[in-house]
Protein backbone atom coordinates (compact mmCIF):
# COMPACT_ATOMS: atom_id res chain seq x y z
CA UNK A 1 0.00 0.00 0.00
CA UNK A 2 1.04 3.63 -0.37
CA UNK A 3 1.39 4.64 3.37
CA UNK A 4 0.68 8.04 4.38
CA UNK A 5 1.78 8.42 8.79
CA UNK A 6 1.27 11.29 10.68
CA UNK A 7 2.39 11.70 14.48
CA UNK A 8 5.88 12.23 15.89
CA UNK A 9 9.04 11.92 13.37
CA UNK A 10 10.78 9.68 16.52
CA UNK A 11 7.95 7.41 16.21
CA UNK A 12 8.17 7.28 12.55
CA UNK A 13 12.11 6.72 12.71
CA UNK A 14 11.28 3.82 14.97
CA UNK A 15 9.09 2.15 12.38
CA UNK A 16 10.33 3.41 9.08
CA UNK A 17 12.49 0.08 8.25
CA UNK A 18 9.16 -1.62 8.67
CA UNK A 19 6.59 0.94 7.13
CA UNK A 20 9.56 1.16 3.52
CA UNK A 21 9.64 -2.93 3.60
CA UNK A 22 5.62 -3.36 3.61
CA UNK A 23 4.58 -0.77 1.44
CA UNK A 24 4.19 -0.42 -2.40
CA UNK A 25 7.83 -0.54 -4.33
CA UNK A 26 7.92 1.91 -7.54
CA UNK A 27 10.71 2.96 -9.43
CA UNK A 28 12.19 5.71 -7.39
CA UNK A 29 11.70 3.53 -3.79
CA UNK A 30 9.05 2.72 -1.27
CA UNK A 31 5.31 4.73 -1.23
CA UNK A 32 6.02 5.60 2.27
CA UNK A 33 7.08 9.14 3.79
CA UNK A 34 6.89 11.07 6.82
CA UNK A 35 3.59 13.33 6.37
CA UNK A 36 4.39 15.88 9.12
CA UNK A 37 3.48 15.96 12.89
CA UNK A 38 -0.66 15.38 14.40
CA UNK A 39 -3.01 14.27 12.37
CA UNK A 40 -1.25 15.53 9.06
CA UNK A 41 -1.14 11.93 7.75
CA UNK A 42 -5.23 11.11 8.32
CA UNK A 43 -5.19 15.31 6.87
CA UNK A 44 -3.42 14.10 3.30
CA UNK A 45 -5.07 10.40 3.19
CA UNK A 46 -8.27 12.54 3.47
CA UNK A 47 -7.70 14.91 0.57
CA UNK A 48 -6.33 11.72 -1.41
CA UNK A 49 -9.58 10.59 -1.51
CA UNK A 50 -11.08 13.47 -2.96
CA UNK A 51 -9.31 13.54 -5.60
CA UNK A 52 -9.82 9.82 -6.26
CA UNK A 53 -13.51 11.17 -6.22
CA UNK A 54 -12.63 13.67 -8.78
CA UNK A 55 -10.74 11.65 -11.24
CA UNK A 56 -13.77 8.68 -10.69
CA UNK A 57 -15.96 11.33 -11.84
CA UNK A 58 -14.19 12.57 -15.00
CA UNK A 59 -13.53 9.24 -15.83
CA UNK A 60 -17.34 8.36 -15.70
CA UNK A 61 -18.17 11.78 -17.64
CA UNK A 62 -15.62 10.81 -20.29
CA UNK A 63 -17.55 7.69 -20.37
CA UNK A 64 -20.97 9.00 -21.00
CA UNK A 65 -19.84 11.37 -23.55
CA UNK A 66 -18.43 8.80 -25.19
CA UNK A 67 -21.22 6.50 -24.91
CA UNK A 68 -24.25 8.90 -25.65
CA UNK A 69 -22.94 11.61 -27.91
CA UNK A 70 -20.50 9.38 -29.74
CA UNK A 71 -22.66 6.24 -29.97
CA UNK A 72 -20.01 4.23 -29.03
CA UNK A 73 -20.18 0.75 -27.74
CA UNK A 74 -18.93 -0.90 -24.50
CA UNK A 75 -16.41 -2.73 -26.36
CA UNK A 76 -15.16 0.25 -28.43
CA UNK A 77 -15.26 2.54 -25.43
CA UNK A 78 -13.05 -0.40 -23.73
CA UNK A 79 -10.34 -0.19 -26.54
CA UNK A 80 -10.01 3.85 -26.20
CA UNK A 81 -9.43 3.21 -22.50
CA UNK A 82 -6.85 0.51 -22.90
CA UNK A 83 -5.00 3.24 -25.71
CA UNK A 84 -5.35 6.13 -23.11
CA UNK A 85 -3.37 3.98 -20.42
CA UNK A 86 -0.55 3.72 -22.78
CA UNK A 87 -0.30 7.43 -22.97
CA UNK A 88 0.05 10.44 -19.88
CA UNK A 89 -3.33 9.37 -19.06
CA UNK A 90 -1.92 6.05 -17.73
CA UNK A 91 -3.18 5.41 -14.49
CA UNK A 92 -4.85 2.67 -11.79
CA UNK A 93 -8.33 3.69 -12.69
CA UNK A 94 -8.33 4.08 -16.57
CA UNK A 95 -7.07 0.55 -16.49
CA UNK A 96 -9.66 -0.82 -14.72
CA UNK A 97 -12.22 0.94 -16.35
CA UNK A 98 -10.92 -0.37 -19.49
CA UNK A 99 -11.36 -4.10 -17.57
CA UNK A 100 -14.97 -3.13 -16.45
CA UNK A 101 -15.79 -1.96 -19.84
CA UNK A 102 -14.51 -5.33 -21.26
CA UNK A 103 -16.57 -7.35 -18.37
CA UNK A 104 -19.90 -8.95 -20.15
CA UNK A 105 -23.04 -9.82 -17.71
CA UNK A 106 -22.28 -13.44 -16.83
CA UNK A 107 -25.87 -13.94 -14.87
CA UNK A 108 -27.35 -13.09 -18.11
CA UNK A 109 -25.29 -14.67 -20.89
CA UNK A 110 -26.25 -12.52 -23.49
CA UNK A 111 -22.56 -10.97 -24.01
CA UNK A 112 -23.92 -7.62 -23.05
CA UNK A 113 -21.28 -5.56 -20.84
CA UNK A 114 -22.34 -5.84 -17.07
CA UNK A 115 -21.40 -1.79 -16.48
CA UNK A 116 -24.80 -1.20 -18.54
CA UNK A 117 -26.95 -3.28 -16.22
CA UNK A 118 -25.33 -1.66 -12.69
CA UNK A 119 -27.72 0.22 -10.97
CA UNK A 120 -26.69 4.29 -11.10
CA UNK A 121 -26.70 5.15 -7.68
CA UNK A 122 -23.17 5.48 -6.43
CA UNK A 123 -22.17 5.11 -2.88
CA UNK A 124 -19.64 7.49 -0.64
CA UNK A 125 -18.37 6.47 3.03
CA UNK A 126 -17.49 10.16 3.37
CA UNK A 127 -13.91 10.79 2.75
CA UNK A 128 -15.35 13.20 -0.24
CA UNK A 129 -17.90 14.97 1.98
CA UNK A 130 -15.10 15.57 4.65
CA UNK A 131 -12.76 16.45 1.58
CA UNK A 132 -15.34 19.11 0.50
CA UNK A 133 -16.55 20.19 4.06
CA UNK A 134 -12.96 21.16 4.54
CA UNK A 135 -11.84 23.22 1.56
CA UNK A 136 -15.32 25.27 2.45
CA UNK A 137 -13.90 25.96 6.26
CA UNK A 138 -10.31 27.26 4.59
CA UNK A 139 -11.80 29.25 1.24
CA UNK A 140 -10.32 26.77 -0.81
CA UNK A 141 -12.14 26.19 -3.87
CA UNK A 142 -11.96 22.33 -5.14
CA UNK A 143 -14.89 22.88 -7.58
CA UNK A 144 -14.13 19.67 -9.73
CA UNK A 145 -13.95 17.95 -6.30
CA UNK A 146 -17.13 19.48 -4.96
CA UNK A 147 -19.34 18.38 -8.30
CA UNK A 148 -17.85 14.78 -7.82
CA UNK A 149 -19.48 14.62 -4.60
CA UNK A 150 -22.51 15.73 -5.73
CA UNK A 151 -22.67 13.86 -8.88
CA UNK A 152 -23.01 10.67 -6.49
CA UNK A 153 -25.71 12.88 -4.58
CA UNK A 154 -27.49 13.65 -7.58
CA UNK A 155 -27.28 9.50 -8.56
CA UNK A 156 -29.01 8.85 -5.25
CA UNK A 157 -32.14 10.49 -6.34
CA UNK A 158 -33.13 7.76 -8.64
CA UNK A 159 -36.50 7.45 -7.61
CA UNK A 160 -36.98 11.36 -8.07
CA UNK A 161 -34.80 11.35 -11.09
CA UNK A 162 -37.44 8.80 -12.71
CA UNK A 163 -40.19 10.80 -12.19
CA UNK A 164 -38.81 13.44 -13.14
CA UNK A 165 -37.77 12.27 -16.85
CA UNK A 166 -41.36 12.01 -17.64
CA UNK A 167 -41.75 15.65 -16.96
CA UNK A 168 -38.80 17.58 -17.41
CA UNK A 169 -37.61 17.87 -21.60
CA UNK A 170 -34.13 17.62 -22.95
CA UNK A 171 -32.46 18.83 -26.03
CA UNK A 172 -34.20 16.79 -29.03
CA UNK A 173 -31.78 13.91 -29.94
CA UNK A 174 -31.52 10.72 -31.23
CA UNK A 175 -31.60 8.15 -29.11
CA UNK A 176 -28.89 5.91 -31.27
CA UNK A 177 -26.69 8.74 -32.79
CA UNK A 178 -25.72 8.43 -36.01
CA UNK A 179 -21.54 8.97 -35.62
CA UNK A 180 -19.81 8.74 -38.51
CA UNK A 181 -16.19 6.88 -37.82
CA UNK A 182 -13.65 10.62 -38.45
CA UNK A 183 -16.55 12.14 -35.85
CA UNK A 184 -15.68 9.21 -33.60
CA UNK A 185 -12.13 10.11 -33.64
CA UNK A 186 -12.09 13.42 -33.43
CA UNK A 187 -14.66 12.85 -30.32
CA UNK A 188 -12.37 10.38 -28.76
CA UNK A 189 -9.32 12.33 -29.05
CA UNK A 190 -11.20 15.83 -27.96
CA UNK A 191 -12.49 13.67 -24.54
CA UNK A 192 -8.94 12.72 -24.07
CA UNK A 193 -7.63 16.18 -23.85
CA UNK A 194 -10.65 17.15 -21.62
CA UNK A 195 -10.30 14.09 -19.20
CA UNK A 196 -6.55 14.99 -18.93
CA UNK A 197 -6.86 19.05 -18.54
CA UNK A 198 -9.98 18.52 -16.21
CA UNK A 199 -7.48 16.20 -14.06
CA UNK A 200 -4.60 18.81 -13.73
CA UNK A 201 -7.30 20.67 -12.52
CA UNK A 202 -8.63 17.85 -9.72
CA UNK A 203 -5.12 16.96 -8.83
CA UNK A 204 -4.15 20.99 -8.33
CA UNK A 205 -7.11 22.00 -6.16
CA UNK A 206 -6.38 18.58 -3.60
CA UNK A 207 -3.13 19.91 -3.48
CA UNK A 208 -3.67 23.07 -2.80
CA UNK A 209 -6.34 22.15 0.22
CA UNK A 210 -3.10 19.70 1.38
CA UNK A 211 -0.90 22.98 1.41
CA UNK A 212 -3.40 25.70 3.21
CA UNK A 213 -4.31 22.81 5.79
CA UNK A 214 -0.03 22.51 6.21
CA UNK A 215 0.26 26.05 6.70
CA UNK A 216 -1.97 26.23 9.57
CA UNK A 217 -1.29 23.38 11.74
CA UNK A 218 2.66 23.99 10.72
CA UNK A 219 3.46 20.44 9.53
CA UNK A 220 5.89 21.62 6.74
CA UNK A 221 4.39 19.37 4.00
CA UNK A 222 6.48 18.04 0.96
CA UNK A 223 3.64 18.08 -1.38
CA UNK A 224 6.37 16.80 -4.16
CA UNK A 225 7.35 13.67 -1.81
CA UNK A 226 3.48 12.99 -1.09
CA UNK A 227 2.83 13.34 -5.16
CA UNK A 228 5.42 10.77 -5.37
CA UNK A 229 4.25 8.63 -2.81
CA UNK A 230 0.89 7.95 -4.81
CA UNK A 231 2.61 6.91 -7.74
CA UNK A 232 1.85 2.86 -6.31
CA UNK A 233 -0.06 1.20 -3.70
CA UNK A 234 -3.41 3.60 -3.71
CA UNK A 235 -6.25 4.48 -5.93
CA UNK A 236 -5.22 7.36 -8.01
CA UNK A 237 -1.60 5.78 -8.81
CA UNK A 238 -0.42 7.20 -12.25
CA UNK A 239 2.31 7.65 -14.20
CA UNK A 240 0.91 11.50 -14.02
CA UNK A 241 2.28 12.02 -10.15
CA UNK A 242 5.64 11.73 -11.72
CA UNK A 243 5.06 15.60 -13.38
CA UNK A 244 3.57 16.56 -10.32
CA UNK A 245 6.66 16.02 -8.10
CA UNK A 246 8.97 17.47 -10.62
CA UNK A 247 6.67 21.10 -10.54
CA UNK A 248 6.87 20.74 -7.22
CA UNK A 249 10.45 19.79 -6.90
CA UNK A 250 11.49 22.96 -9.00
CA UNK A 251 9.27 25.30 -6.97
CA UNK A 252 7.88 24.14 -3.18
CA UNK A 253 6.00 27.38 -2.75
CA UNK A 254 4.05 26.62 -6.73
CA UNK A 255 0.71 29.01 -5.89
CA UNK A 256 -0.68 25.92 -8.03
CA UNK A 257 0.19 23.26 -10.18
CA UNK A 258 -2.01 25.49 -13.14
CA UNK A 259 0.94 27.95 -13.06
CA UNK A 260 3.75 25.42 -13.34
CA UNK A 261 4.68 25.86 -16.89
CA UNK A 262 4.79 22.67 -18.26
CA UNK A 263 1.45 21.93 -17.30
CA UNK A 264 -0.17 25.71 -18.10
CA UNK A 265 1.46 24.73 -21.80
CA UNK A 266 -0.43 21.29 -21.92
CA UNK A 267 -3.49 23.12 -20.62
CA UNK A 268 -3.05 26.13 -23.22
CA UNK A 269 -3.09 22.98 -26.03
CA UNK A 270 -6.12 21.32 -24.91
CA UNK A 271 -8.61 24.01 -23.57
CA UNK A 272 -10.18 23.91 -27.16
CA UNK A 273 -11.26 20.70 -26.93
CA UNK A 274 -11.56 20.60 -23.87
CA UNK A 275 -14.43 23.79 -24.41
CA UNK A 276 -15.57 22.05 -27.39
CA UNK A 277 -16.41 18.70 -25.40
CA UNK A 278 -18.17 20.80 -22.51
CA UNK A 279 -19.67 22.74 -25.18
CA UNK A 280 -20.92 19.43 -26.99
CA UNK A 281 -22.31 17.63 -23.66
CA UNK A 282 -24.16 20.47 -22.85
CA UNK A 283 -26.00 20.71 -26.22
CA UNK A 284 -26.94 16.94 -26.08
CA UNK A 285 -28.16 16.91 -22.55
CA UNK A 286 -25.42 15.17 -21.08
CA UNK A 287 -24.52 16.80 -17.87
CA UNK A 288 -20.44 16.18 -17.67
CA UNK A 289 -19.79 18.68 -13.58
CA UNK A 290 -16.85 18.05 -12.86
CA UNK A 291 -15.35 18.59 -16.54
CA UNK A 292 -17.19 22.04 -16.72
CA UNK A 293 -16.36 22.65 -13.07
CA UNK A 294 -12.95 21.95 -13.93
CA UNK A 295 -13.05 24.75 -16.76
CA UNK A 296 -14.58 26.78 -14.95
CA UNK A 297 -12.33 26.88 -11.96
CA UNK A 298 -9.40 27.57 -15.23
CA UNK A 299 -11.33 30.36 -16.48
CA UNK A 300 -11.21 32.09 -13.48
CA UNK A 301 -8.27 31.55 -12.31
CA UNK A 302 -6.87 33.09 -15.37
CA UNK A 303 -8.96 36.05 -14.96
CA UNK A 304 -7.45 39.26 -13.63
CA UNK A 305 -10.50 41.09 -13.31
CA UNK A 306 -13.76 39.04 -12.36
CA UNK A 307 -16.89 41.30 -12.97
CA UNK A 308 -18.92 39.01 -11.28
CA UNK A 309 -17.78 39.41 -8.25
CA UNK A 310 -17.38 43.05 -8.61
CA UNK A 311 -21.41 42.76 -8.93
CA UNK A 312 -21.48 40.55 -6.31
CA UNK A 313 -19.35 42.67 -4.11
CA UNK A 314 -21.92 45.55 -5.11
CA UNK A 315 -24.68 43.91 -4.04
CA UNK A 316 -23.38 42.91 -0.59
CA UNK A 317 -22.61 46.49 -0.33
CA UNK A 318 -25.63 47.77 -1.42
CA UNK A 319 -28.09 45.78 0.82
CA UNK A 320 -25.74 44.86 3.83
CA UNK A 321 -23.44 47.99 3.64
CA UNK A 322 -20.91 45.29 3.77
CA UNK A 323 -18.01 47.89 2.37
CA UNK A 324 -15.58 46.97 -0.78
CA UNK A 325 -12.34 47.79 -2.42
CA UNK A 326 -11.51 49.59 -5.14
CA UNK A 327 -9.17 48.51 -7.87
CA UNK A 328 -7.87 51.78 -8.42
CA UNK A 329 -7.39 53.70 -5.20
CA UNK A 330 -7.00 52.01 -1.60
CA UNK A 331 -8.76 52.28 1.08
CA UNK A 332 -12.06 50.90 2.27
CA UNK A 333 -15.54 51.63 0.53
CA UNK A 334 -19.40 52.43 0.97
CA UNK A 335 -21.77 53.73 -1.33
CA UNK A 336 -25.39 54.46 -0.77
CA UNK A 337 -26.39 53.17 -3.76
CA UNK A 338 -30.59 53.32 -2.88
CA UNK A 339 -30.32 56.97 -1.89
CA UNK A 340 -27.53 59.69 -2.84
CA UNK A 341 -25.37 57.58 -4.09
CA UNK A 342 -22.84 59.10 -2.22
CA UNK A 343 -19.56 56.69 -1.34
CA UNK A 344 -18.10 57.12 2.12
CA UNK A 345 -14.21 56.06 3.02
CA UNK A 346 -14.43 53.63 5.83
Amino acid sequence: PSLMPGGPRSAYEALEPMLRSIAAQVDDGPCVTYIGTGGAGNYVKMVHNGIEYGDMQLIGEAYDVLKTVGGMSASEIAAVFEEWNESNLQSFLVEITAAILRTSDDLVGDGSALVEKVLDQTGAKGTGMWTVQEAAARLVPIPTIAAALEARYLSALKEDRTAASAVLAGPSTDAAPSVTAEEKAALVAAVRSALYASKICSYAQGMNLIRAAGKEYGWGLDLGSISRIWKGGCIIRAVFLDRIKAAYDVDAELASLLVDPGFASELASAQSAWRSVVTTAINAGVSVPAMSGSLAYYDTYRRTVLPSAQMVQSQRDFFGSHTYKRLDKDGVYHTRWSSDGVTETQ
